[in-house]
């Protein structure tokens, strides 16, 4: 009989970091995990964090699960490692951070000023395309340092992304995977590479080629654990530290997701739902795939920026009363936000909310605000708490019939994962919106999962993506849609939720004229 084989995952997210160890069939065994500050904000808007803050954690995390298993470690064949996507870090040559993090919920903005020269910029205004550029430039927080901070700027050896960081914390390269690049960076989402020299982004960022890390596809070996890593983290010295994805594409492959008729729902702090494919297509004219966490692969993902954030926006604001009932009761919270959820029926009474608490760049659009019509007497914080949940499921069910309309491919199971599918009402939800079985894999952790398939597949323990998808994952619990409450979501999605942005846009630019925000 031989020896087992163990894979360590470190999942760095916005609210906690895990270090989470399987096995070659899937199964968690153990699971370090540190709940973060998710930011802090020195000025209204900002969202930084120290990035040792996240190092250090991540040691923490790792001591938990070392508690929790007595095993040789040397039957730990790899590590690999995934991140919440789009925070930029500027170090030194010794990879000692210059500044904050600047995290992808950071809403400051560079001045933008001036054109793109050549040929680029006549076809963007020939599309209609400027507006979209310049939001990319004034998002790009490379600008930002560079016209606020140029002695920061002036010292930086290397722009990372916090999966290229903790990379080279971890191994001592300037390295990262093609599939954690989703930033505003000069990535060329179509070929998978860093930007060509001719390339506009070159133009748009204040950044240099020789400033960003080499990249690796998922599965590929990044370096070995330093022996400084080890003595931080306890990972034992020399491991091979192998590419995986950002969360959400690690995500998509952690639930299964390998067929494009099988749309995966993230429930998570931003809300997604995504196909893997192995075209390029862009969903939304313009707006690039990003890279999935299977090897040259594509992700058409559709996001709802602050997804279930909203759920946490609501607990804080609205929720204290359920909260201290669940500390006292002894119970997960969630099982007494869903008892909310189930007390009002399918529908909310016709309250009706559009999710578009941060604006968009092209659908919705920059001007989009988020909307709640439909209030009467009868109205409760839990039918609030259900609408929030439903316009969630509607922007995402829009998602998956844009995902169609531009593929031709039929999307024809969802496999939902994310903090939010541990909710049985909102995947129930979630069932009747789509009108189609919402499953929910095997195990939560699923972006830990996804990169132990990638680093499964790299260090040879499973032969390919295909034979580790069917051995690491399964489905959990099916949730089928219920007819009646179909037939009534059906009815609000098509004559309500669909028009919705359309009659209100006019109304939310002249709220942006008028106030200024969003900026």
């Amino acid at each position: 009989m031989s020896e087992p084989s163990y894979l360590l995952s470190i999942d760095n997210g916005t609210q906690s970091v895990r270090a989470l160890l399987f096995d070659t069939n899937g199964n968690l065994l153990a699971k370090g995990k540190v709940e973060l500050d998710p930011y802090f904000s020195s000025q209204p808007g900002w969202a930084e964090q120290d990035p040792e803050y996240y190092w250090a954690s991540l040691a923490e995390a790792c001591r938990l699960l070392w508690q929790q298993v007595d095993i040789d470690r040397s039957l730990i064949k790899g590590v690999a490692v995934t991140t919440q996507r789009g925070s930029i870090i500027h170090v030194d040559e010794q990879g000692k951070p210059l500044r904050p993090a600047i995290l992808w919920l950071d809403q400051r903005r560079a001045e933008v000023a001036g054109r793109i020269k050549s040929l680029w910029g006549w076809l963007f205004k020939l599309v209609r395309a400027e507006e979209a550029v310049d939001h990319f430039r004034g998002q790009a927080e490379v600008n930002w340092v560079a016209q606020h901070q140029p002695d920061i700027a002036a010292r930086t050896h290397k722009v990372l992304l916090l999966s290229g960081f903790l990379t080279h914390r971890l191994c001592g390269r300037f390295v990262d995977s093609t599939s954690s690049c989703v930033a505003y960076l000069p990535f060329d989402y179509k070929r998978l590479r860093w930007a060509v020299p001719g390339d506009w982004k070159w133009q748009a960022l204040t950044v240099r080629r020789e400033q960003l890390p080499e990249l690796f596809k998922p599965g590929e070996r990044l370096g070995s654990i330093s022996a400084e890593a080890s003595l931080h983290t306890g990972i034992p010295e020399g491991l091979p530290l192998i590419a995986a994805g950002a969360d959400k594409a690690c995500e998509v492959l952690g639930s299964g997701a390998l067929e494009a008729s099988t749309a995966c729902l993230s429930y998570g702090t931003t809300a997604t739902i995504n196909t893997i494919r192995s075209r390029y297509l862009e969903t939304i004219p313009l707006i690039p795939p990003y890279p999935a966490a299977l090897p040259d692969h594509f992700n058409t993902e559709v996001m709802i920026y602050r997804g279930f954030w909203m759920v946490s926006w609501f607990k804080r604001e609205f929720g204290l009363r359920e909260m201290q009932r669940a500390e006292a009761l002894g119970v997960p919270p969630e099982a007494l936000f869903d008892e909310l959820v189930n007390a009002v029926p399918p529908g909310s009474m016709g309250l009706m909310l559009q999710p578009y608490w941060t604006p968009g760049i092209r659908e919705p659009g920059l001007e989009a605000k988020g909307s709640i019509i439909g209030f009467g007497d009868v109205h409760t914080r839990a039918h609030i708490y259900r609408a929030i949940l439903e316009g969630l499921a509607y922007a995402l069910r829009q998602g998956k019939e844009r995902i169609e309309k531009r593929s031709g491919t039929r999307i024809e199971r969802l496999r939902v994962s994310g903090g939010g599918s541990q909710s049985d009402a909102a995947m129930q939800l979630t069932a009747d919106i789509f009108g189609l079985p919402a499953e929910r894999p095997h195990l939560y952790e699923t972006s830990g999962l996804g990169a132990a398939i990638n680093c499964a597949v790299g260090l040879g323990l499973h032969a390919d993506y295909p034979s580790a998808i069917a051995a690491m994952t399964r489905v959990g619990q099916v949730f089928e849609p219920n007819p009646a409450a179909q037939r009534v979501y059906q009815q609000l999605y098509g004559e309500v939720y669909q028009r919705m942005y359309r009659q209100l846009k006019p109304l939310y630019q002249r709220i942006r004229k008028i106030t200024g925000y969003p900026a």
